[in-house]
């Protein structure tokens, strides 16, 4: 399959979502520059974390005009997968794509650890290979990753199951001390009510190799492509 990473003026994590996609996985990936209108033909698109346009007003409120969201979100209506992290995931939610909005972490500091997510709906195309209830272990690096979304909608994405990442300890168990930055239900990431728009703020692109502290990453990236094979 062929992915498509955008870059951001200030993204900052594109070239790792290369690393993970073509040098770790053997994939094929082709980064698109936020100017530009068309996607290439690609499967799935990546919206990479990074501070778009310095994240001035809020993060991801100027990415969300810049010409190649024009496409992403066409390209999302008809139905192909768009996985957005970290600041892409705050782009996601500035354009609409996903419902809900991330403020500045509780504790009003920026955040750099590994943190315990459960799968909560692992039949979506991004955690298909995963269990429900399976741990994973991401790293996390923030400052305004606090999940808020009204109690109506917070209610209705429950129910749906379009909560699909939890906040948990090494025991699986969502809390106050498992909640990194302070964000509503625990939530991690959330997909849309089509299932194909799917934004974290945990960096999966981080979590590739061994080496470096853990594989768990790879079985996102594995879920789409399995889902598109």
């Amino acid at each position: 399959m062929r992915w498509g990473i955008v870059q951001f003026p200030g993204s900052l994590d594109d070239r790792d979502a290369w690393y993970a996609l073509c040098r770790v996985m053997g994939a094929e990936a082709t980064l698109l520059w936020h100017r530009q209108r068309e996607l290439g033909g690609v499967q799935c698109v990546v919206l990479p974390g990074g501070f778009s346009y310095g994240d001035y007003l809020r993060c991801g409120a100027i990415a969300r005009f810049a010409p190649i969201m024009e496409s992403v979100t066409r390209f999302a209506a008809q139905g192909g997968l768009v996985l957005g992290i970290c600041n892409g995931f705050q782009i996601l939610c500035e354009s609409g794509l996903l419902p809900g909005a991330l403020v500045r972490n509780q504790g009003l500091s920026f955040i750099c650890e590994r943190v315990w997510l459960r799968v909560e709906n692992a039949q979506t195309p991004f955690t298909g290979l995963g269990r429900p209830g399976e741990l994973w272990r991401l790293p996390i690096k923030h400052g305004e990753g606090r999940y808020v979304v009204s109690g109506a909608e917070l209610a209705r994405l429950e129910q749906r199951g379009q909560i699909v990442l939890r906040y948990v300890d090494s025991a699986g168990r969502a809390g106050p001390d498992a909640n990194p930055n302070g964000s509503l239900n625990s939530i991690a990431g959330v997909c849309n009510e089509r299932f194909n728009v799917f934004g974290l703020m945990p960096h999966p692109e981080h979590a590739v190799e061994k080496l470096l502290g853990g594989e768990d990453g790879l079985k996102l990236f594995r879920s789409i492509e399995a889902h598109l094979a």
